[in-house]
C-alpha cells in the first residue's frame, strides 16, 4: 500500500497513512517515511495498534534507543516511559514550558517517539514550534546578537531536588513516575543556533526550559535575552497545533523543533507511552 501524506498546512506537521508499524517495514519504507519526516519535522501515524513491543521496534527503525534520565518506566520495559495523568489528579500539567528533549545531554536526542493509548476527548494538545522558520525569519538585528552564542544547558529547574518536579512535586499526588536527582545539576555547552546533521539546515537550539545563561554573559542579560527569544520563537506562525487520537504514533525531530504540552482535560484520564531515540553524533 503506498504512503499517503497530508500536510497540516502550518509551518510543520503531516501525517501519514499506509503504513503499519506491527508488520515488519522494508528498508526502502523506512528510508521513505524518514524523507517525510525530515521535511515536516512531526509525523502522525493514525489508526496504529502496538504493543510495547511494537513501540521499541517502530523507534529502532529511526535509531538506537536513548535514554530517558529522569523518568521511570512501565513494568517489564525500562525503555518505556508513561506520560501520563488521572482523572482526579490536580498537579501542574507536565512539559507546558516548550523545549527540546534533553537538550542539557552531551549529545541530545534526535527524536521522540509518543503513542497514545487513553486521550481525553478534549484538551491535551501537543504544541510544536518549528525553529528552523524561526531561524530562517529571524530579523537581521536579533540574528546579529545570537548567531555566534553558546548555550548553558541543565535539567535543574526541572529535575533537581528542588526542581518543578523535584521533591515537593514527588509528594503532590503526581501519576506520572519522575525521578528529580542532583545529577539534573549538571551543566552541557550547545551553540544556540546549530546545523541539523541530515538537512544542513540552521536552526534555533534555544529552550527555557533548559537553558540557564550563555557564554561570555552575565546573568540578567542572559536570562533578558533568553526571555526575548523564547516571545521571538514560540510565536503563532511557528505553531503547529497536534490534536491527538487514541492509537496514535507521533515521532517528532528534537533538532527542528521545540514542543509544549497542553491542558483543559480536567476530569479525564490521559495516558501515552513514549521512548527516546538517540542520536549518534551532534
Amino acid at each position: 500500500m503506498p504512503l499517503t501524506v497530508t500536510s497540516s498546512q502550518a509551518s510543520c506537521g503531516a501525517s501519514i497513512t499506509g503504513v503499519d508499524f506491527t508488520q515488519d517495514l522494508s528498508d526502502d519504507l523506512v528510508a521513505e517515511i524518514r524523507s517525510h519526516w525530515l521535511n515536516h519535522k512531526v509525523i502522525a501515524f493514525p489508526n496504529q495498534h502496538l504493543t510495547p513491543e511494537h513501540l521499541e521496534r517502530a523507534s529502532q527503525y529511526f535509531g538506537d534507543i536513548g535514554e530517558d534520565p529522569f523518568f521511570g518506566h512501565i513494568d517489564d520495559y525500562p525503555n518505556i516511559s508513561a506520560i501520563q495523568r488521572k482523572a482526579d489528579e490536580t498537579t501542574s500539567i507536565f512539559a507546558e514550558t516548550f523545549h527540546s528533549d534533553w537538550s542539557f545531554m552531551p549529545i541530545p536526542p534526535a527524536a521522540t517517539m509518543l503513542f497514545s493509548i487513553t486521550i481525553p476527548p478534549h484538551g491535551g494538545d501537543t504544541l510544536f514550534a518549528d525553529q528552523v522558520k524561526a531561524y530562517e525569519e529571524m530579523p537581521n538585528s536579533l540574528r546579529a546578537r545570537v548567531e555566534n552564542l553558546t548555550a548553558i544547558h541543565s535539567a535543574a529547574l526541572g529535575y533537581a531536588p528542588d526542581g518543578a518536579y523535584g521533591d515537593q512535586d514527588q509528594n503532590s499526588g503526581r501519576s506520572m513516575i519522575i525521578k528529580p536527582s542532583e545529577r539534573a545539576r549538571e551543566t552541557c555547552n550547545h551553540p544556540l543556533v546549530r546545523t541539523h546533521r541530515e538537512t544542513g539546515k540552521k536552526a534555533l537550539f534555544s529552550s527555557a526550559a533548559y537553558i540557564q545563561s550563555f557564554s561570555g554573559m552575565d546573568l540578567e542579560a542572559a536570562q533578558a535575552l533568553l526571555m526575548e527569544l523564547y516571545q521571538y520563537q514560540t510565536q503563532e506562525q511557528f505553531l503547529y497545533r497536534h490534536q491527538w487520537q487514541p492509537n496514535m504514533l507521533v515521532m517528532w525531530d528534537n533538532r527542528a523543533l521545540l514542543h509544549a504540552a497542553t491542558g483543559g482535560y480536567d476530569g479525564y484520564d490521559r495516558l501515552l507511552h513514549r521512548i527516546t531515540i538517540a542520536d549518534n553524533a551532534w
